[in-house]
């Protein structure tokens, strides 16, 4: 399970969208790049709808949950 307060790129506050993890600096849930990921879009087109991200905050994103899949897990 990923420990997103160990993503630089990303900030989680209890009174901004739920409490839910977002792009640092903005509005935009981390969650909805993996559901335009899966839903087909590219990361151009993410980028183009949700202007506020920057595109080393994706790749930050993208790498830490690479990362993560790849973590032994801890018993």
């Amino acid at each position: 399970m990923n420990e997103w307060s160990n993503c630089p790129e990303v900030e989680s506050h209890s009174d901004r969208v739920s409490g839910a993890w977002v792009f640092r600096e903005t509005r935009v849930p981390v969650r909805s790049l993996f559901e335009n990921l899966e839903d087909g879009a590219t990361v151009d087109e993410f980028l183009e709808w949700f202007p506020g991200v920057k595109r080393h905050q994706v790749e930050a994103v993208l790498e830490f949950a690479s990362a993560s899949l790849a973590a032994p897990a801890v018993a």
